[in-house]
């Protein structure tokens, strides 16, 4: 008889249902919810005896039904928990397999891993491919500042006379707007053939270098063009470099100019906008220029400021945070006349890329008004930088002050803050067009041992926004030998498509004596680095001596990851470095937290302990032992670790010395096997020198196959572990199917496929048609079911993935299982291990039958269903009474595994929450479930649409047609100030670019990096059988909830709900976009780290005298001063600012 439905409401006979408190956790029923008024909590002990009573009451109007029983419902536990491990007896093959191998003891040794000798080697390993780079770098660097300084600097010298390889040569030619074919260049640029290299992932030429200049420096320039002569000679050191060490890849001078010169020579790899690529803005050669920095950088926002003069500094600003890396610390303030943050940072924080995100967003919102008060605002960045209570880079101190001119020179504020001493420099930027007098700023500069730059229009930041640099090398070329370090540096992408590398990085200095007192120059002449690509790192590691679950990592001292199994960027930034806390990059405690500060410390340790590890598909949590080792990688400032779980102690090294038993086990690979032994997949490993990589994995067996009858298992191109391992595990499970599969009808119990996965690389699915529908990943080691069932003891259920956004289980068309596994355990002579995970596959729809029959009242299949009327009570089971009651089994990430609703079939595998939301929320408050929420920094988010589209280039002031035909505007400083940045973006090829995210490539089409948040659920606390209510007045809902021993499932009995106004809240799981953890708070407790050992920002010696000047490199003087001259000649007199050009220095 079926119940009546309830109506929020609605009076319910007997005593009121006790409300089960919240216990914060969690949304709260929402305004116009249905529930009864709040009243104080009690203790969840209270409630015991009246909730034991509930399932008695008769639902209204059902005599003859009440809601089960809590012993009913754990009988129906049993009956569940016994016929999953029946059925995992039968056909899981765990006994049995274990068997095989002792039967097979004979054909493999029991090997250990012993995880302080190994982090010890590996980082050895790694230490002597780094050095030998290390010795290509000091062989270049030396050979470099020989050549430059016995060049001999030419005032005439001409395009025709020098003949390089121009990088980006072919680019232009094809482009009719390139600047050397508007110019009809003269420059004798080479022709080149080229080869494929893996290696370097491009087509490359041996016997040449290849030259990369920037859009924005005009290439027949005299500095240019004698740069250009003296580094021709480095071609032959860079090839005597590769003949020593054959496995180098790119060997790269940056020059101070902007000349890039690299080896092999390749075409540049053009964007499909402007080119903006300038090696002095690379992440390497900012830091292999100069020690790390304390920075204050103040913006004069006072009312004389115009729009178009305070848009440039704005992206002034923005390019200057680009030349800060995270060894450096930063702070931005605007004033007028009083001084305050741009952003809620309210002292130096680290220059890592999310904190100057803040700045780049805050310094957008600055608006201009009130006075100018340089006072107010140096006195604010000398407060910053004197602030000794957080962390900071302490090193070079320095206030980049940005103001369209003033007359006061505060020196007041300089003697009481920086003379005598002079510690902290003073670098001041004019920025636009003005008729202030720049003397005051060019002596602040000056007497701070400072640099004074010129910005007249948006052509000139990006040069005089980095050329600061050079002022802070000063004290490191002076230091002579003392400076030539090798530094190592983040994770980045390589420009020309390596993929993630890091640099070895040497400064170059200037050798030659200035005038005729033979003053020592004080120039760098640029940055020589060396990539190594992290693959390479990666082959030093064992890679499956460690089993699926353990692992090899290494951080920097900022702890950013060098290696980490989750160190997979979906994309990455041309301008910024990878840089992915090892905190960011596992899921953080306290136990991380310290081998984290002890790895930064350059300590050795040794530590157990329990954390929790997301599964491979991010939708499961499991808590975990681990055991963590780690090392210092010496002459570099890297630290190595080691992961492995206790069950990765032992692993097994095959010893298949019978060249017959080879034959035999290797015949079970083939394909024409498969119809009789069930389908096998093998791992896509490089098994041999010579096997052909592919990503459908019959395609790859049938490589593998074809190469076999080439070489023998034993060949020298091939790894004999995995070759022999791979054959011995093809054959043990083919005994898996002679002595267990073959012989069982599957049917019987529903079962759509067995299989077994090894650590060998063998994945066997029996029958063989099962393979057609078998999506799992080949690489056992890379599968989620695989991982987590060597993770978590008995029977781990996977449903199939769905989420809200995909279409529905078509069941109708398509086989739809749930795989269920277990990990196999072995012990040998004392020694235990994990060397294969067995399974099966579950029928859905057969299941999710026989699911409702095991909860309900039938003590078997074929009895018939129990017949309850006005003369008979009875408890509503899952298979009679589906209208009233649900029943389902959750997994313990949250995820539907069955249900007795048919409609619901079609929802297996989505988060429970998105099926039945209250029901969900009401598990999560009372503790069945927990979470762990995190963000993932590595993700990959589509582009936004572009909201200035046939605008002008943004931070351009747009005059109006009024305003051309008012002659009195064309006398403005507005018009003059337009018309220079209309003029100096010309040139400078930069003005219709100003966006660099559109110079890289077209946002439309690009994805850009961006924050996700991660919720995982995992079972919490309760382990024992539970009843409760969902809270919601009259239409409160009885559940009871029990944990399925030696299985990830959760057994859930409920009442229907029958009041759909009683939404009291949704669980997520998904990933959701975010803007991360807030950086205000952060920065508060920033994690801890340490800078480079070694600082350069003083020396005695140093000349100060060269401290301003305008716009540096003018790519054509003759044009500009011609096109100023005719605008001049059409125009009223106009006062000149009083600009200082720059003459081009020679090096």
């Amino acid at each position: 008889m079926a119940v009546p439905a309830r109506t929020c409401g609605a009076s319910r006979p007997g005593p009121a249902p006790t409300a089960l408190p919240w216990p914060g956790r969690g949304p709260q029923p929402g305004p116009g919810a249905c529930r009864r008024p709040s009243r104080p909590p009690r203790p969840l002990l209270l409630l015991l005896p009246p909730l034991l009573m509930l399932p008695l009451l008769a639902a209204p109007g059902a005599s003859a039904y009440s809601f089960p029983q809590q012993h009913t419902m754990q009988h129906w536990a049993r009956r569940l928990e016994q016929e999953i491990d029946g059925v995992m007896r039968i056909f899981g093959g765990v006994q049995q397999l274990r068997e095989i191998y002792k039967d097979n003891r004979n054909l493999f040794e029991v090997q250990e891993n012993e995880p302080q000798k190994l982090v010890e080697k590996v980082a050895g390993d790694i230490e002597s491919l780094l050095d030998r780079k290390v010795q290509a770098l000091k062989r270049l660097a030396d050979a470099a500042e020989n050549f430059q300084k016995a060049h001999r600097w030419q005032d005439n010298i001409k395009e025709e006379d020098i003949l390089y390889y121009d990088a980006k040569a072919d680019a232009e030619l094809d482009d009719p707007e390139s600047e050397d074919v508007e110019r009809g260049s003269k420059v004798s640029t080479l022709r080149l053939d080229f080869v494929e290299d893996s290696n370097f992932k491009n087509k490359v030429n041996y016997s040449y270098t290849a030259v990369q200049i920037p859009t924005d420096i005009y290439k027949g320039s005299t500095v240019i063009l004698n740069e250009l002569n003296w580094t021709e000679a480095l071609e032959n050191v860079f090839i005597e470099n590769r003949r020593q060490d054959p496995t180098l890849l790119w060997q790269v001078f940056g020059s101070a100019t902007g000349v890039t010169r690299y080896y092999p020579a390749t075409p540049w790899r053009a964007p499909k906008k402007i080119d903006l690529y300038d090696v002095r803005r690379r992440p390497w050669y900012i830091q292999g220029a100069s020690s790390p920095k304390d920075m204050v950088i103040i913006v004069d926002v006072s009312g004389s400021v115009s729009g178009l003069t305070l848009k440039l500094m704005k992206t002034s600003v923005c390019e200057m945070l680009d030349t800060l890396s995270d060894d450096d610390y930063v702070n931005v303030a605007s004033f007028n006349e009083k001084a305050q943050p741009v952003s809620c940072f309210t002292h130096l924080v680290q220059a890592n890329v999310r904190n100057k995100k803040v700045f780049k967003e805050a310094v957008q919102g600055m608006v201009a008004k009130g006075t100018t008060g340089y006072k107010a605002g140096f006195e604010y960045a000398f407060d910053q930088l004197q602030n000794s209570n957080i962390t900071r880079a302490n090193c070079n101190k320095m206030i980049m002050m940005f103001t369209d001119g003033g007359e006061d020179r505060v020196q007041d504020v300089f003697e009481k803050y920086n003379w005598p001493n002079r510690t902290v420099r003073v670098f001041t930027f004019s920025v636009g067009q003005h008729n202030y007098d720049v003397t005051p700023l060019q002596w602040m500069a000056c007497a701070n041992k400072g640099y004074y730059f010129e910005i007249p229009s948006i052509g000139a930041i990006r040069i005089n926004t980095q050329e600061y640099l050079d002022v802070l090398g000063r004290p490191m070329v002076l230091a002579g030998k003392e400076a030539k370090q090798v530094q190592w540096t983040n994770v980045y992408e390589d420009a020309l498509g390596l993929g993630l590398v890091v640099t070895g990085t040497l400064p170059v200095f200037n050798l030659t004596q200035d005038g005729p007192g033979e003053k020592k120059n004080q120039l760098i002449l640029g940055v020589m680095g060396i990539d190594v690509a992290l693959n390479d790192i990666k082959r030093l590691t064992p890679n499956y001596t460690l089993g699926a679950n353990g692992y090899v990592f290494a951080i920097d001292l900022n702890g950013y990851v060098l290696l980490h199994p989750n160190l997979k960027p979906q994309t990455t930034n041309f301008r910024e470095p990878v840089t992915l806390d090892f905190l960011d990059a596992e899921l953080e405690d306290e136990n991380k937290e310290e081998i984290r500060r002890s790895m930064i410390d350059g300590n050795k340790g040794h530590k157990q302990i329990r954390t929790l590890v997301k599964s491979l598909d991010e939708r499961y949590v499991d808590e975990v032992v681990r055991n963590y080792t780690w090392v210092p990688i010496r002459s570099t400032n890297y630290s190595l670790g080691l992961v492995l779980p206790p069950y990765s102690t032992f692993y097994l090294q095959a010893n298949l010395s019978d060249q017959i038993l080879q034959v035999k086990y290797f015949e079970f690979l083939l394909p024409s096997s498969f119809e009789s032994e069930g389908h096998v997949f093998i791992a896509p490993r490089e098994y041999c020198k010579d096997l052909n990589a592919s990503d459908n994995n019959t395609e790859f067996l049938k490589n593998f196959i074809e190469l076999m009858e080439k070489v023998t298992p034993d060949s020298k191109q091939c790894n004999n572990f995995l070759l022999h391992n791979l054959i011995l595990d093809t054959g043990i499970t083919q005994q898996l199917v002679e002595r267990v599969w073959r012989d069982q009808d599957l049917n019987t119990y529903s079962l759509l496929a067995v299989f077994a996965a090894t650590d060998g690389g063998i994945t066997r699915v029996f029958p063989n048609k099962a393979a057609e529908d078998w999506t799992e990943n080949p690489e056992p080691f890379n599968a989620s079911f695989y991982r987590r069932s060597l993770d978590n003891r008995g029977y781990v259920f996977k449903p199939p993935h769905q989420d809200a956004l995909l279409r529905p289980l078509e069941l109708e068309n398509d086989t739809v299982g749930i795989l269920v596994s277990t990990a196999v355990e072995l012990s040998l002579g004392g020694r235990s291990l994990r060397p294969a995970v067995v399974g099966v596959k579950l029928d859905l729809e057969a299941w999710a039958e026989k699911f409702k029959v095991l909860a309900s009242n039938r003590t078997h299949q074929d009895q018939p269903q129990k017949q309850c009327g006005p003369s008979s009570h009875c408890e509503m089971d899952c298979e009679v009474n589906n209208e009233d009651l649900l029943c389902v089994l959750i997994d313990d990430g949250g995820f539907l595994v069955l249900s007795n609703q048919n409609h619901q079939w079609d929802q297996v595998g989505r988060f429970f929450s998105e099926v039945d939301a209250n029901l969900m929320l009401a598990l999560y408050n009372n503790s069945f479930y927990t979470r762990k929420e995190s963000y993932d920094y590595q993700a990959a988010c589509a582009p936004q649409p572009p909201g200035n589209l046939g605008a002008a280039p943004r931070g351009v002031f747009v005059p109006t047609i009024a305003d051309f035909l008012n002659l009195a505007w064309w006398t403005s400083a507005a018009a003059w100030s337009l018309f220079q940045q209309l003029l100096y973006g010309l040139i400078y090829h930069s003005w219709f670019h100003a966006d660099p995210t559109e110079a890289e490539g077209s946002p439309e089409a690009r994805e850009s990096s961006c924050v996700m948040k991660q919720t995982q659920y995992y079972f919490g606390s309760v382990n024992a059988s539970y009843n409760a209510i969902i809270d919601c007045g009259n239409c409160s809902r009885l559940f009871h909830a029990q944990r399925l021993t030696n299985t990830n499932l959760l057994f859930v009995v409920a009442e229907k709900p029958l009041c759909s106004q009683c939404e009291a809240g949704r669980l997520l799981q998904k990933e959701t976009h975010s803007d991360g953890p807030e950086q205000c708070e952060l920065v508060q407790r920033p994690r801890y780290r340490r800078g480079p050992h070694i600082c350069f920002d003083y020396n005695a010696t140093e000349d100060t005298s060269d401290c301003g000047r305008g716009a540096s490199f003018p790519p054509s003087l003759g044009v500009l001063v011609s096109l100023q001259l005719l605008l001049l000649l059409g125009l009223p007199p106009r006062p000149q600012p009083q600009v200082h050009a720059h003459a081009s220095r020679r090096v």
